[in-house]
């Protein structure tokens, strides 16, 4: 299933997008996708439904961020080697692990805003894991049934916020709007293999990043298991798991965002994102 939340910012309901690619809602069955609804029971409720029994949605409503109010927004970083080469850092012995914070969520078409200060925004396409079900110390064979399914997003970052300052690479993760999710949570039962999976983003129309989820240096169910160890991963956290190469940082010379930039990205069977970058 393709599950998405649509409407006002704050003010979304929960929908399904049908094999004719109409939005039905679903605020008759569920109150939203957030860390107490997302489960394998309530997907499986979803899934016997009839989409043409449902309310179609008119218009072209704005689409929200897939999840509501996630627990963790957990990145990974230089998670692809040709990205770490770009990037002149080495391959990682173990999974990168640091945080966006969860205020960062924003749909996946919304406007992205450059901070203040800002000289060094750049881009990330990425997918994204939401999880399903509590894992706590699981093993690669039991993780990918502790994900409730798949989604894009854009790891906006702020290089000269995330590598030039004191601290951790939080800084420059977290700005509002630097967390583009969505458009679609696609159940996990929809992608069969999520390592064989193409991943593009354009920027003002020019293909910059064209890579696939095989080139991945860990794995979605090598990650899974890695970071339950550390951490409870809970339904609803989003897990963002690397990008491949062509950001803007990594470019001779470098490149990056200013406001009125476009960017439209998109994971193969997840869906595209568009945002224009606007001035904070």
């Amino acid at each position: 299933m393709k599950l998405l939340r649509f409407g006002a910012a704050g003010a979304e309901k929960p929908g399904l997008l049908d094999p004719d690619g109409v939005i039905r809602d679903l605020s008759a069955v569920i109150e939203d996708f957030n860390p107490d609804t997302i489960s394998d029971a309530i997907f499986t409720k979803i899934a016997a439904l009839d989409p043409k029994n449902l309310p179609a949605v008119s218009g072209n409503p704005r689409i929200g961020a897939c999840v509501a109010k996630p627990g963790k927004f957990i990145c990974i970083g230089l998670n692809y080697s040709d990205h770490a080469a770009e990037a002149g850092m080495q391959v990682p012995t173990e999974p990168i692990i640091f945080f966006k914070a969860t205020s960062a969520v924003c749909g996946p078409n919304d406007d992205v805003e450059i901070p203040r200060g800002s000289e060094k925004s750049d881009w990330e396409v990425e997918l994204g894991i939401v999880i399903g079900k509590q894992a706590k110390y699981v093993t690669e064979a039991e993780a990918l049934g502790h994900v409730a399914g798949y989604c894009v997003v854009n790891d906006v970052s702020e290089r000269a916020f995330q590598l030039e300052h004191a601290g951790q690479w939080v800084k420059g993760k977290s700005h509002d709007t630097f967390g583009p999710i969505g458009p679609w949570l696609v159940t996990r039962d929809e992608v069969a293999d999520p390592q064989n999976l193409r991943l593009w983003l354009e920027l003002n129309g020019e293909r910059v990043q064209n890579g696939s989820t095989a080139t991945m240096v860990y794995g979605v169910a090598h990650l899974i298991s890695y970071l339950s160890k550390f951490m409870t991963l809970q339904p609803g956290d989003i897990i963002t798991t690397g990008t491949p190469p062509g950001v803007g940082m990594g470019m001779t010379p470098q490149r990056f965002l200013k406001p009125g930039d476009v960017m439209e990205l998109g994971v193969e069977g997840l869906g595209s994102q568009r945002q224009k970058t606007v001035q904070a």
